[in-house]
């Protein structure tokens, strides 16, 4: 951290002003985005701030800037505020609230959410546009975090089988805003961030940036991390408004991959220990983005507008980790590991027109657009030797083992691939009648991957899938604060969605994600919100292992997730907001998936794994006199199983977070936020039976928040 930042944070406890007259900085309510042309309106924007916990406008489903009550699906928003209350920094964390949604570790180098029992890596998307490289996310300039749950293909293309995760970046504001933080938490976490927005004539400016410092828990574990994004946003003219941002970041930590299973659980005492050398376990990834934006009214009710970004991603994972469960008998496990790079580019642009006016008395908003899109991404495995073996056996009391040289193995990638996408979509989003609506749309994918094998086999391949993703939702509103609605998506899934192929897959088909869902959405008061949904999922003609020749794969799995989720956010009273939910989740497979020449498929009947049944999450902030406020959390989780094996169980676990806010001066805020309060030992979530990822210990973080 810069001296002249610390000095700037000190200089906010200079203020003269009494502290009972302000309210905590997460409370104070941001300037609103201006929004420009002859459709502006008086009301929160789908990319403007949200005021506290509860949102009320999405742009994430539809495309279009829509009334959350007015969108047939659930849609779960992780506003700034709350991002603030509870210091979140990872995705993770942002995740842990969400209703029906989990985090798989991601072999400790790269954000994995599990939603609605269905596991991704690629399903993340910025400001509508596709961020699907493997890394760890930050939340520094999130405007909100929206959480979209069931397929969506209309909307984003191939894949987001259980769902996608969107993140709307911060713009300027119509009024200036400096401000900085600084935390400082248990082992030696460091971290201080800056939001700073200004307007200069028609122009205006918004600029965040962090940067983090922190060792961990864990033996050995390490991270630093730093981000910066600038944004230009230009009014060119009374219907025109132009946004032009770049941002660069850069994430580098110990990859960690937890610990082993013992006896169909968690080895106990490990709670620190590092399986292998945590020295030889970096992971770094280095992000450089540029993103654009013009919106146009063209005339009334005509609107225009084109998004482009671009983005590089240069990412490394070397990890050494267990490899097996431990043996009861003589207490070893084998030790492995592998070094992945990947270089990887995205060029992506929609051009939409949205058209709004009544045809026959109903009104309708019609959105057509068209995606463009070209990734190339650059492959490069290594595995790592232990003497002349690629496993070293240890033992559980002192798991240590370090790599002696890397170097390609025969199945080790190598290896250059190409994709291109291109597609049309129509929407049309029907008012019928004052209680009645309806949505209804159709995307049409050209999805083509060409994969270049630099192996000494030199098997190069090519595949291209064409898929249709239609989408469909019947609203019924009784009343102004109640909307019930029925809707069904759906999603294509094919073999190279994550830009790779193999011999075995590169002629199939793609697998089919299908949501059915019933819903309600309420507002209970005029800022309190409750959600419900019932729902099926079912991601169908799932790749499994072909029973008369085991070397290839064929469309014959089936796994399903049945489940009610429920959530609710907002203001309580006056003094009192919170968020959370409420999810039972049946996720199975009813018909064999996986397999291959050396793996047996998953039967059916198989639970999937870290689909807890039931778990639920309620987070409180209680607004106290002279400036003070309350926070304290629950998170539950019942029983789940680590991998597809069912022999590893992860056990139940309940865990209580707290925090205590103090507002002084002119908006400055200091808060001291407790996570794991009562220092429970629990395992949130695995990678299979051998790589389970051990909860934080009590953890504390002091943070001061100032306004100048």
């Amino acid at each position: 951290m810069s001296p002249t930042l610390l000095l700037s944070l000190l200089a906010c406890f200079s203020s003269q002003e009494p502290p009972a007259q302000v309210p905590p900085v997460a409370e104070t309510a941001l300037p609103e985005v201006k929004v420009k042309g002859k459709q502006a309106k008086e009301r929160e924007r789908a990319d403007g701030p949200v005021k506290g916990y509860r949102a009320r406008r999405s742009a994430t489903v539809t495309k279009t800037d829509t009334p959350l009550r007015d969108v047939p699906q659930s849609v779960q928003v992780v506003p700034e505020a709350l991002v603030k209350d509870q210091g979140m920094k990872s995705m993770a964390e942002v995740i842990r609230y969400v209703p029906g949604a989990s985090m798989n570790p991601g072999e400790g180098g790269r954000d994995q959410p599990v939603l609605r029992g269905i596991s991704t890596t690629s399903d993340f998307f910025v400001d509508g546009l596709r961020d699907d490289a493997l890394y760890f996310r930050d939340p520094y300039n999130a405007e909100r975090i929206e959480i979209l749950k069931g397929p969506s293909g209309m909307t984003f293309g191939r894949g987001g089988g259980g769902g996608v995760v969107n993140r709307v970046t911060k713009r300027p504001l119509e009024q200036p805003l400096a401000q900085a933080e600084l935390s400082l938490g248990s082992w030696d976490d460091k971290r201080g961030s800056v939001d700073y927005s200004d307007r200069f004539g028609a122009a205006g400016f918004r600029v965040n940036a962090v940067a983090e410092d922190a060792k961990g828990f864990r033996d050995g574990f390490k991270l630093r991390r730093s981000g910066l994004n600038p944004v230009l946003e230009f009014d060119l003219g009374q219907d025109t408004l132009a946004l032009i941002g770049v941002e660069h970041f850069e994430d580098r930590r110990t990859t960690d991959r937890g610990i082993p299973a013992l006896s169909g659980r968690p080895l106990e005492g490990a709670t620190a220990t590092f399986f292998g050398d945590p020295t030889q376990s970096p992971s770094a990834a280095v992000v450089d983005a540029l993103a654009a934006k013009v919106e146009t009214s063209l005339a009334p009710g005509l609107l225009l507008r084109n998004a482009f970004r671009a983005t590089r991603y240069d990412t490394l994972r070397q990890n050494i980790q267990p490899n097996s469960v431990v043996d009861p008998a003589t207490r070893q496990l084998k030790i492995s590991a592998y070094s992945q790079a990947n270089l990887r580019t995205n060029l992506f642009n929609q051009t939409e027109v949205e058209v709004r006016g009544q045809v026959g008395g109903v009104e309708h908003l019609l959105l057509a657009g068209l995606e463009l899109g070209h990734q190339d991404s650059d492959n490069t495995r290594l595995t790592g030797y232990f003497g002349a073996s690629t496993t070293a056996t240890v033992n559980a009391a002192n798991p240590s083992a370090s790599v002696t040289r890397w170097a390609p193995a025969a199945s080790d990638t190598n290896n250059k691939v190409a994709a291109n996408i291109a597609a049309l979509y129509v929407q049309d989003q029907i008012t019928l009648s004052q209680q009645w609506k309806a949505v209804l749309g159709l995307r049409y994918d050209r999805f083509s991957v060409s994969l270049d094998d630099r192996n000494a086999v030199n098997v190069d391949l090519a595949r291209t899938d064409k898929a249709f993703s239609p989408r469909a939702g019947l609203i019924y509103q009784p009343s102004a604060s109640a909307s019930y609605y029925a809707s069904t998506s759906y999603a294509f899934l094919p073999s190279s969605e994550t830009l790779s192929l193999s011999v075995s897959n590169a002629d199939l088909k793609p697998e089919k994600a299908t949501n059915w869902e019933l819903g309600g959405k309420w507002d209970l008061s005029a800022g309190f919100s409750l959600t419900a949904a019932v729902f099926r999922l079912d991601r169908a003609d799932v790749k499994s292992k072909d029973p008369n020749d085991p070397t290839k794969l064929v469309l014959s799995g089936l796994q399903r997730t049945e489940g009610v989720e429920i959530g609710f956010q907002g203001q309580v009273t006056g003094r009192w907001q919170v968020y959370g939910g409420f999810a039972h989740l049946d996720a199975s497979v009813v018909k064999a998936t996986g397999g291959s020449a050396t793996a047996a498929p998953v039967p059916a009947g198989t639970q999937v794994p870290l689909v807890p049944r039931n778990a639920a999450t309620w987070w409180n902030k209680v607004d106290l006199a002279g400036g003070w406020a309350l926070g304290l959390g629950l998170v539950h989780q019942s029983g789940t199983y680590a991998s597809t094996t069912n022999t590893v169980a992860l056990p139940a676990f309940t865990r209580a977070d707290a925090a205590v806010y103090y507002a002084f001066g002119r908006q400055n805020r200091l808060s001291l936020n407790v996570e794991n309060l009562f220092d429970r030992r629990y395992y949130p979530t695995a990678g299979n039976d051998y790589n389970i990822t051990v909860g934080s210990p009590r953890r504390a973080q002091l943070s001061l928040a100032c306004r100048f």
